[in-house]
């Protein structure tokens, strides 16, 4: 629907992506140069920064965990200051979706990067980490189950070759557990016990359905496994965890008593804080699933973030497969909203002077979600017709769409919720003032688009365009076509009176057929 932007680079010269991963545990960036299909990284930067254990009850983080973030964060955008927006990524993850009173530590946060953060969901995190797990393992088409144990969340997904198929974000976190349970540094029997039964407890609900999807082999990634895999006294990285290797390091965890004093191959002293944690979880995984053994792998969330980034930049945009997923899973009418999308784009492009410059980072982006909020717009109707905008937005903003962050699909849900009845501009109020003038925008746009379409002709393609100007619409139309229409016409004098009480003037024009309107893009 709509078209790729142009990237930076031709095919033939070299090419260089950053992926930033804002873990619970650790801040993580790799720079990676791409030429020839070749993947080289060219730089990886780590540091220890533990949002989640600054995490306070009521949603905000401590001064200490802020100053030691944003300092972090100052360093990696010195290295991506030389680097285009559309080249780089920054994800957030799951202490950074706990978060409900961060809004001035993000804004801190882009500012030191010099990017803007998306907080993905924890289904996108698990595909994304899956994603760039099979980096590692080439198109071969067996079923996999990868594990990822994070400082807030663990991510379980089961796939067959590149594809996803059951897909699991649980609360289960190597510093979240660390805290809950040997919070004072010791560790016992009994601590050890509840620490285990309290994630085997939360594996419950999709445990049965893991083991009877299969796997033939498992596979841990992050910081967490791979300390886990070198404390078993296993220095190949290529080797495997088992359940008796489990057992046995847990044994030794017990025995030592105190997480100062654990003394354990290869652990690293920003692990040892936080490795009876993710032990724990990782020993209740087994336990859950019944995993026999487990190879580790150097590949995770942010090689996938560059695999997604790369397919964006190439054409072949993952959130495109999450709307036709949504529309499939809630039964819409995708032939009606594809009518609807194109021709919201249009008025969209044909609001744009001639000689305008190349479009903007931030217009491509909503140009692309009005298409994708004009073949969503009636996914609402899927609850109930009386009132089903507002329940299509409810949707939207809380479904798992694949490959959108929560500022995607926030932005989604808010047009959909717009596209029909009173234009409620105070829903906007929230929005960052990037993005607030540009949905403002695109919800004109495809409020027009669905009342040209009302009639649900596939044969119907109006010839229209709108322009713009502050508080002022005009819309031009082919008059024969709106002759042929008095419906359509008498939807637009509604909407006139609708866009008024909102303080918009709408008005409505017309060009002979000789007069084709004029459009961009």
């Amino acid at each position: 629907m709509t078209s790729a932007l142009k990237t930076p680079a031709a095919e033939n010269t070299a090419l260089t992506l950053a992926a930033v991963d804002l873990g619970s545990n650790s801040f993580h960036m790799i720079v990676v140069q791409v030429e020839g299909g070749q993947q080289r990284i060219v730089d990886r930067l780590k540091e220890s920064v533990r949002l989640a254990g600054g995490l306070n009850p009521d949603g905000s983080l401590d001064s200490a965990t802020r100053e030691r973030a944003l300092a972090c964060l100052s360093r990696f955008g010195q290295r991506l200051a030389q680097l285009p927006a559309l080249q780089v990524r920054v994800v957030g993850t799951n202490t950074l979706r706990q978060a409900r009173q961060a809004a001035d530590f993000l804004a801190q946060a882009e500012a030191a990067l010099g990017h803007p953060i998306e907080i993905i969901y924890g289904a996108e995190e698990a595909r994304l980490i899956y994603a760039g797990v099979c980096e590692d393992l080439g198109d071969t088409h067996e079923q996999r189950l990868v594990v990822d144990i994070g400082g807030g969340s663990t991510e379980l997904v089961i796939g067959q070759g590149h594809h996803t198929r059951h897909v699991e974000s649980v609360a289960l976190g190597a510093v979240t557990f660390t805290r809950e349970f040997f919070g004072d540094g010791k560790i016992s029997k009994s601590r050890w016990q509840a620490a285990v039964m309290a994630a085997r407890v939360v594996l419950e609900p999709l445990a049965y359905t893991y083991r009877q999807a299969g796997w033939t082999h498992a596979i841990g990634a992050s910081g967490s496994i791979k300390s886990i895999l070198r404390a078993t006294g296993v220095e190949d990285p290529m080797g495997v965890i088992t359940p008796d290797a489990l057992k046995d390091l847990a044994r030794q965890v017990r025995k030592t008593g105190q997480i100062q004093k654990l003394s354990l191959p290869g652990l690293a002293d920003d692990r040892q804080a936080i490795f009876a944690g993710g032990l724990a979880v990782l020993v209740a995984v087994f336990e859950s699933l019944g995993v026999e053994r487990m190879s580790v792998s150097d590949k995770a969330l942010r090689e996938g973030v560059i695999s997604d980034l790369l397919d964006r930049l190439a054409a072949h945009d993952s959130r495109d497969d999450g709307v036709e997923e949504a529309a499939e899973r809630f039964h819409v009418d995708m032939a009606h909203g594809m009518r609807v999308a194109a021709t919201a784009e249009r008025l969209w492009a044909s609001d744009r002077p001639e000689n305008a410059a190349d479009e903007s980072a931030a217009d491509h982006a909503m140009r692309q979600t009005l298409g994708w909020a004009g073949m969503l717009h009636e996914i609402g109707l899927a609850i109930a017709h009386r009132g089903y905008h507002k329940h299509g937005a409810y949707l939207l903003a809380h479904a798992d769409l694949r490959g959108f962050s929560q500022a995607d699909q926030h932005r989604l849900s808010l047009l959909v919720r717009l596209h029909r009845g009173r234009l409620r501009t105070e829903l906007l109020d929230d929005v960052p003032e990037l993005w607030r003038a540009r949905l403002l925008r695109a919800a004109l746009m495809l409020r027009l688009a669905v009342i040209l379409h009302r009639a649900r002709n596939p044969a119907n393609r109006p010839q229209a365009r709108v322009a713009i100007a502050q508080s002022r619409i005009v819309l031009t139309l082919d008059a024969e076509w709106l002759a042929d229409r008095p419906l359509a016409r008498a939807d637009l004098d509604a909407e006139v009176a609708r866009l008024a009480k909102a303080g918009f003037e709408l008005s409505v024009e017309t060009f002979a057929e000789a007069e084709p309107p004029e459009t961009t893009g």
